[in-house]
C-alpha cells in the first residue's frame, strides 16, 4: 500500500467527524484518547493521519478474526491469517516513503514475526500447553522489544524507545486480554476487551502519524 496523497481512498470514521479541525500537535495531548488536534491542520496531515489509523484498524480487526476463528475452530483460518499478514506488509510499505524500502521491509518483518508468535500464543492457549504459552509469550515481548528499538531508532525525537515499549506492551497485554476471554468463552468481557484495543490502537497510530509528521514536515506542505 503507498501513502502517497493521490491514492489515499480510506474511510473517515465518524469518530475523526466529531474532532475539532486543526494541525498535528506534539504527543501529549489527549481527548478520549486519542491526540488532539490544532486548529491548523492541512489536508495532507489528515489524509495522513485517517491512512495510518485504517492499517492498524485493519491489524486489530483482523487479529481478532483470527482469534475468533482459532478458537472457533473455524474453516476460514488459513485465509484470515493470511489477510492479517498482508496487512503487516502493508504497513512496512506505508513507512517506505519517509525511511526507506530497507527499513520498511525490516518492520514489515517484524510485524510478521509479531502475528506468527501471536498466534503460537492463541493456539498454545487453546490446547491449555502452558510451557507452550510461556514461550511464546516471552518470544512475543521480545518482539515487541525488537520493534520498539525500530522505532526509537527511526525517530528518536518523537518516538522514545521506552514511550514505544510502553506502547507495544499495552498493546500485547489488551490483545493478550481479548484472546482469553475469547477462548475461554466470555464473550461479553471479550467484545469489552476489544473496544479497549480498539481505543488503545487508534492512540498508538496517532503517535506515529503525529511522529511522522513532525519529523517530515516538509512532506506535508
Amino acid at each position: 500500500m503507498n501513502l502517497k496523497i493521490r491514492t489515499v481512498g480510506f474511510v473517515v470514521y465518524l469518530f475523526v467527524l466529531a474532532l475539532p479541525a486543526g494541525a498535528l500537535c506534539q504527543p501529549g495531548k489527549k481527548d478520549m484518547g486519542r491526540t488532539v488536534m490544532s486548529e491548523k491542520m492541512n489536508p495532507r496531515e489528515a489524509a495522513f493521519q485517517d491512512a495510518m489509523r485504517k492499517l492498524w484498524e485493519d491489524h486489530i480487526t483482523w487479529t481478532r478474526l483470527f482469534i475468533v476463528s482459532t478458537a472457533g475452530g473455524l474453516p476460514d483460518n488459513s485465509a484470515t491469517t493470511a489477510r492479517l499478514l498482508q496487512n503487516q506488509v502493508d504497513i512496512g510499505n506505508a513507512v517506505k516513503p519517509y525511511y526507506g524500502d530497507a527499513a520498511g521491509n525490516q518492520l514489515a518483518a517484524l510485524l510478521r514475526d509479531h502475528i506468527l508468535i501471536a498466534a503460537d500464543l492463541v493456539k498454545a492457549a487453546k490446547a491449555n500447553n502452558t510451557a507452550g504459552v510461556s514461550d511464546a509469550n516471552a518470544r512475543w515481548v521480545a518482539n515487541a522489544d525488537q520493534i520498539a528499538a525500530f522505532l526509537g531508532k527511526a525517530n528518536p525525537k518523537n518516538w522514545p524507545e521506552a514511550d514505544m515499549r510502553n506502547m507495544m506492551h499495552d498493546h500485547l497485554s489488551l490483545t493478550t486480554e481479548e484472546a482469553t476471554d475469547r477462548i475461554k468463552g466470555n464473550y461479553s468481557a471479550d467484545i469489552a476487551d476489544y473496544d479497549k484495543v480498539h481505543e488503545q490502537i487508534l492512540k498508538m497510530a496517532d503517535m506515529l502519524s503525529v511522529g511522522i509528521v513532525n519529523q517530515f514536515p516538509e512532506k506535508f506542505k
